[in-house]
């Protein structure tokens, strides 16, 4: 077989495999050869682009913002692991599951998405939501101790709201003791521009269109079981009451001071 039969031969088992075009077959010698080669490589990258594209819209876990020990002895280490690795994930992963159905909401950011979850298949409420919550969660907690105080204009307003610090940590674990089953409390800006406290069942939380008072979240707190139940067993207003020791208040200061700018 001469040299050039045998790139002929190259190049159609190349157009065979669909990897360059029947007209590039046409080519011989040097020219033929590089010519495939770079339809090949234009195609291959091509490929790669559009898969790379396709997983953009995936939402990915985040690693915890500090270990996994960080919180003790409020929350211990094994919850911690649990309720990050196993509970958040699976909620990840519920929500990519629903968008795989729905490429016209792959994209979109995930507060749009619970904007208009009265719209949307139920998995996108509870496994949205549950995302949504648990990033909150993560990254409102600190080192016990170290959480620091209200910013002024924070403290000012939960004053005017509540009449008190000690009034507003009170009122907000009513709410989460109170809440049936499983849930959130939270600390709100609500759409009048005021400090409000409130509760929501399952992943449920007040950005979504469906919760019965809507607003900014400033602080929330996990009354799930799995959130606590390792270390406080079923007293969950123990656990309501230690919580407060790892809220992070420059966080939580820098949210209400940007919703406050938002109104």
């Amino acid at each position: 077989m001469t040299c050039q039969t045998s790139l002929r031969a190259i190049l159609a088992a190349l157009a065979g495999a669909g990897l360059i075009t029947a007209a590039a077959c046409g080519e011989t010698g040097t020219e033929g050869a590089a010519n495939a080669a770079g339809a090949a490589n234009t195609e291959g990258a091509a490929a790669a682009h559009a898969d790379e594209h396709a997983a953009d819209w995936r939402f990915e876990l985040a690693p915890l913002p500090y270990a996994a020990d960080f919180l003790e002895p409020v929350i211990d280490a094994e919850t911690m692991e649990i309720h990050h690795g196993l509970h958040h994930q699976a909620y990840v992963n519920g929500l990519n599951a629903a968008l795989e159905d729905r490429p016209d909401l792959q994209g979109v950011a995930l507060e749009d998405l619970l904007a208009q979850v009265s719209g949307l298949p139920v998995a996108f409420r509870n496994h949205g939501g549950g995302h949504w919550n648990h990033d909150f969660f993560w990254n409102s907690m600190t080192a016990p101790g170290t959480g620091g105080a209200p910013s002024a204009d924070f403290a000012a307003a939960i004053d005017d709201a509540f009449g008190s610090l000690d009034a507003m940590k009170d009122a907000f674990n009513r709410a989460g003791g109170g809440q049936f089953g499983s849930g959130w409390a939270w600390l709100i800006v609500n759409e009048a521009g005021a400090l409000e406290i409130t509760a929501t069942p399952n992943q449920d939380n007040p950005l979504m269109d469906v919760a019965a008072v809507r607003g900014t979240p400033i602080l929330g707190n996990d009354v799930w079981e799995h959130a606590y139940y390792l270390n406080y067993r079923n007293r969950r207003g123990e656990y309501l009451a230690a919580w407060w020791d790892v809220v992070d208040w420059s966080v939580a200061s820098e949210r209400f001071e940007a919703a406050a700018s938002a109104d």
